[in-house]
């Protein structure tokens, strides 16, 4: 299933393992994320949709980095690479992004790590995948 030099089932594989990485990350540190977030969990009302947007953004991200792990080259596709490119693309663009936004919203380093380390376990798994799956 590879078509422009895209392997969308890698990328699609990817994205649904991130997204439930995603779901046992705030599952088990929920409550800290909602107290770290400023939540009041009596007043959550759980919706689909905060769900599926994040399974397509887990596309988005999946889709993006294949083909950042893909202009590595012919040969250099591989597991380890794909783990490194998902490393950098997290220390240079989420992890700066969600610090910054979090500064200045006024929120504690606590919801700084929790969100950060979602997104790196998000960039390592869909990296390693698609590194080992190919592009």
């Amino acid at each position: 299933m590879v078509h422009a030099g895209t392997n969308y089932l890698a990328v699609i594989v990817a994205a649904a393992a991130a997204w439930l990485w995603g779901a046992a990350w705030y599952g088990l540190l929920g409550s800290k994320w909602m107290k770290a977030a400023r939540i009041d969990q009596d007043a959550i009302v759980v919706r689909a949709g905060p769900f599926v947007i994040s399974l397509v953004a887990d596309l988005v991200i999946a889709y993006v980095l294949a083909g950042a792990i893909g202009h590595l080259g012919t040969g250099q596709v591989t597991l380890w690479n794909g783990v490194v490119s998902g490393a950098i693309i997290w220390a240079g663009f989420v992890a700066t992004v969600i610090v910054v936004n979090h500064r200045y919203q006024g929120f504690g380093w606590d919801l700084t790590l929790i969100d950060g380390g979602h997104w790196l376990g998000v960039l390592l798994i869909a990296g390693a995948i698609i590194g080992w799956w190919g592009v």
